[in-house]
């Protein structure tokens, strides 16, 4: 894996230099200059470079950078000419030994093929030289907190409220929505827009942020994923670093891939699949922008701490039941109050109010200004509350502004997180003194509860602990894999120490009747065939044989069955397997190859009807025990497995250990596996152990 690349010179340049800078303050050129010159803060020195020029508004232009005094160290060179210029530009940046170049040009891969190739070059060099290229085609990077703005937006004199947020942008246009967005209250520290990736990307800005000891959270807008091994180490190091992730992908149809021989694959689906290994890695996804910002801006004024619950605070009793509603169904703990509070909340308000959570202290409070900043900073400091949400649902002029006031001067020093929600549309002093002091509030009372809920800590939602140093090689076309029939299968799976129910193979009836002889209980008999992958569509599989008449007629039916469906197969012979007890529970493991992150392990209930209920979920490999446990805990009828209905529990452990070898078995050989699957997967009740019923591996 390709090491993070050290941002230091980039993010706080000393000199830059803008090739194609212009006096035409109208121009990108022009305005990039004017940024530089102007709007920022540089601890040295701003060169322009355009032969059209021999000065810009007053200050020596260069024709090339080879032509700069030989004294002056370059940090960054601005990259603004026509795209076919560019790797000539680059050349000079390696000869003049400039560590970093931002291309803001367009004309690349999004052109076509011809933009691909000079992309391509641009690559080649930065491979072969160390030169860091940022972009092409981007608007630039902005260091708001430091104000150093290397961008051409005419906007960036205007967006200067520095703060801790970081942001890494895959668009430029909808990245400045997310700066603008975040213009009052916690402001931005860094913002990277990544363009065309040709050579420094998202990963490595994530990483970057997550070593800024200025930057506490980070928000990142993605449309597609290069290189997922690399993005999950940014995102284990964020996490190792305390630096939460608030995620926005753009992209979750289920336009994922379509496997021809494992259902593991054509369930998987890219959107499941980025969400998964999200979670996998503690990054908070969220739907959309003002969720993203609203999430990032809660977060930078704290995480919520597990084990505390939500209050719900407000003078109105139909608002209090409202919002109490929503947050139950969105499944927020709305704890109880220690004695002590309780007891203060009674000795304040009045006998009708609601004391409990969540509290309704009546208008009446309202007219004791003093008694209600009492009330709210007892349940500020709850030791059970982490968050206290204040609908506030009306303005009500000097009222409303008072309240206010009380909320600001209470949150200054609260143990937990202060979110007011103002529901009027009219925008009083009240909402004005709120949004100045940083405690920004939202619309709805919905908004409120859907971001508080994306994060809020979960309980087993666990961090990945495996190695993500290796990329697996993925595969963009599953027909080009060897399937293996299911007895070479299973056999190779046994080996690794995963337990097989007793079976055999057999070439002829007569066999057949031998290895049932040697097993009690009923039968199950499967054609054995590495071209027919899926045996109950071509009939070849018999259930529930219990005698040596039905064993015969089975393998004969069987075998004409198979002919009509498949003609030209090559027969193995046919699997005669002891049927395990009818109590089991049907799931499935598989893993397959994503073209993003590599190997993926999918889990989820099995059998038949994986493709009906699709209740999955994934990791990406390697996993560890801890991994295994919560992606039980995912699946959608978890309950199931834990004894739903007064059903007996299941192998729980089995199924763990089973995951656990799969995952090491598929992960020490990347090399050579394309996918593989279990389905299904039988698991007894606890002590009874994991079996499974059908295997596939499909090599390379």
């Amino acid at each position: 894996m390709k090491p993070f690349a050290d941002l230091s010179r980039l993010t706080n340049p000393r000199n830059v230099v803008v090739v194609g800078a212009s006096a035409r303050s109208t121009s990108q050129g022009g305005r990039l200059y004017e940024n530089l010159v102007d709007h920022s803060v540089l601890d040295g020195k701003v060169y322009a470079v355009n032969p059209s020029y021999h000065e810009i508004n007053g200050a020596r232009c260069w024709p090339t950078i080879s032509a700069l005094p030989e004294e002056v160290q370059i940090d960054v060179a601005l990259v603004i000419v026509n795209a076919k210029l560019v790797l000539g530009v680059l050349h000079e940046c390696v000869l003049r030994g400039v560590p970093f170049a931002i291309v803001m040009t367009s004309g690349f891969s999004e052109t076509g093929e011809s933009g691909s190739k000079m992309e391509l070059e641009i690559a080649q060099l930065c491979e072969s030289t160390g030169l860091r290229v940022y972009g092409p085609n981007c608007p630039g990077f902005v260091n708001v907190r430091d104000r150093i703005g290397m961008t051409f937006s005419p906007a960036f004199k205007d967006d200067l409220h520095g703060g801790r947020i970081g942001l890494a942008t895959q668009g430029g246009g909808l990245g400045r929505n997310l700066l603008q967005g975040l213009s009052i209250g916690p402001g931005v520290g860094l913002w990277f827009s990544a363009g065309n990736e040709v050579d420094l990307e998202v990963p490595d800005f994530i990483a970057h942020m997550a070593q800024d000891p200025h930057i506490d959270v980070i928000g990142v807008l993605m449309e597609g994923v290069q290189d997922g091994r690399r993005l999950t180490a940014a995102f284990k190091l964020a996490s190792d670093k305390g630096k939460p992730i608030v995620m926005l992908k753009i992209g979750h149809s289920e336009a994922g891939i379509k496997a021809a021989q494992s259902h593991t694959a054509s369930v998987a689906g890219s959107a499941a699949v980025n969400s998964c290994v999200f979670r996998q890695f503690g990054v908070i996804e969220v739907n959309d922008l003002n969720e993203l910002l609203a999430a990032v801006q809660l977060l930078s004024r704290g995480s919520v701490k597990p084990g505390k619950g939500l209050c719900i605070y407000t003078f109105s009793g139909g608002t209090a039941a409202l919002a109490a509603d929503i947050a139950g169904t969105a499944g927020l703990p709305m704890p109880r109050f220690t004695e002590v509070t309780q007891r203060g909340l009674k000795a304040l308000l009045p006998d009708f109010a609601a004391i409990d959570n969540p509290v309704d202290t009546t208008a009446d409070i309202l007219r004791n200004q003093d008694a209600a900043t009492q009330c709210l900073r007892l349940v500020s400091h709850d030791p059970n509350i982490g968050v206290v949400l204040l609908p506030i649902p009306m303005d009500y002029g000097e009222v409303t502004d008072r309240i206010a006031e009380s909320i600001v001067a209470v949150a200054r020093d609260a143990s937990a997180t202060l979110i007011p929600v103002w529901m009027s549309r009219r925008l009083g002093g009240g909402f004005q003194t709120l949004e100045k002091s940083g405690l920004t509030p939202f619309f709805s009372l919905t908004d409120a509860i859907r971001t508080l809920k994306a994060i809020w800590p979960v309980e087993g939602i666990l961090k990945n602990t495996g190695t993500t140093s290796l990329a697996a090689e993925a595969s963009e076309n599953h027909l080009k894999g060897k399937a293996l029939s299911e007895v070479t299968s299973k056999m190779i799976l046994s080996e690794i120490g995963i337990k097989m129910p007793q079976s055999g193979l057999a070439t002829s009836a007569e066999q057949a009747v031998e290895i049932q002889r040697t097993y009690s209980g009923r039968m199950v008999m499967k054609i054995v065939s590495s071209d027919i992958p899926h045996k109950t569509d071509a009939g070849g599989v018999r259930i529930g044989i219990k005698d040596e008449h039905e064993i015969r007629d089975a393998f004969s039916d069987i075998l004409n069955a198979v002919k009509k469906h498949a003609p030209h197969a090559r027969i193995d012979g046919v699997l005669v397997e002891a049927m395990l007890p009818r109590h089991g529970l049907e799931v499935l493991i598989g893993v397959h190859s994503d073209p993003a992150f590599g190997q993926i392990l999918t889990f989820g209930l099995g059998g038949i009807f994986v493709e009906i209920f699709r209740d999955v979920t994934h990791r990406l490999l390697p996993i560890t025990r801890s991994d295994a446990r919560a992606m039980i805990r995912e699946i959608q009828h978890a309950e199931i497995l834990y004894g739903a209905r007064g059903q007996g529990e299941y192998d729980l452990e089995a199924l763990e250990e089973m995951l656990v070898k799969v995952s090491d078995f598929a992960y020490l050989k990347r090399e050579k596996i394309l996918e593989l699957e279990l389905n299904p997967v039988w698991v007894g009740y606890q002590g009874e152990g994991a079996f499974p019923l059908d295997a596939l591996i499909i090599e390379r």
